[in-house]
């Protein structure tokens, strides 16, 4: 009985090391190699693969002219690049957009971190999305960039992301991540852990009880 039990131990420990993954991330803000346009007609769009069943938001690093501050910028999840099934859209504004200053690069540009939430788009755990960006605003009327990375550092099933700009074509990918939740994760919750270990504690204690 008590082999029983060690292994029932054994697989309790298994399960609570599996690694998670929750988000789609295509590496770190980098600010220094290129960026790609935004603004004025320009749609720059870059692949991802979903875990989980929807995407409540995503993050992604621009240039921009000093001081400006980004008041919108359309967005679009899809089944291809600039185009294809469009599975949500919308314009990310107010207080569903924030901008966090990083730093000043080489070439004079800030270069912010731009965080997008209150999203609830229904994807497909395992299949490939595009996010594609385009008519973002500042007050000032400047242009606004994509912050190229090449998926350098990324950390996520899928990556480096593909990507894309219209009228342009394939370019390297840029510093963005995609935050998914609902189904479909790798992980057991916390509840399910003390439950199963709850469950482990309680047989091994039946068990015990029967031997004696």
């Amino acid at each position: 009985m008590q082999l029983h039990v060690t292994a029932l131990m054994l697989v309790f420990l298994a399960l609570a090391v599996v690694p998670a993954w929750a988000d789609y991330n295509n590496g770190p803000i980098y600010g220094a190699v290129d960026a790609w346009p935004i603004a004025f007609g320009f749609t720059t769009s870059d692949s991802f693969l979903a875990d989980n069943s929807t995407v409540t938001g995503f993050m992604f690093g621009v240039w921009e002219y000093p001081n400006d501050m980004l008041t919108s910028v359309d967005w679009s999840i899809t089944s291809a690049e600039n185009g294809g099934t469009v599975y949500g859209s919308g314009t990310a504004k107010g207080g569903n957009l924030t901008q966090q200053f990083l730093s000043t690069n080489a070439y004079g540009f800030d270069i912010d971190k731009i965080t997008v939430q209150g999203l609830d788009v229904a994807v497909t755990s395992g299949s490939t999305y595009w996010l594609n960006l385009e008519d973002a605003s500042v007050p000032s009327g400047d242009p606004v960039y994509w912050d190229e990375n090449s998926g350098m550092g990324c950390s996520s099933p899928g990556c480096p992301s593909k990507a894309s700009v219209l009228s342009v074509g394939t370019v390297p990918s840029e510093s963005f991540t995609v935050n998914t939740g609902g189904g479909g994760g790798t992980t057991p919750e916390p509840g399910s852990f003390v439950l199963f270990g709850s469950g482990i504690l309680g047989l091994a204690g039946v068990l015990r009880r029967k031997r004696l």
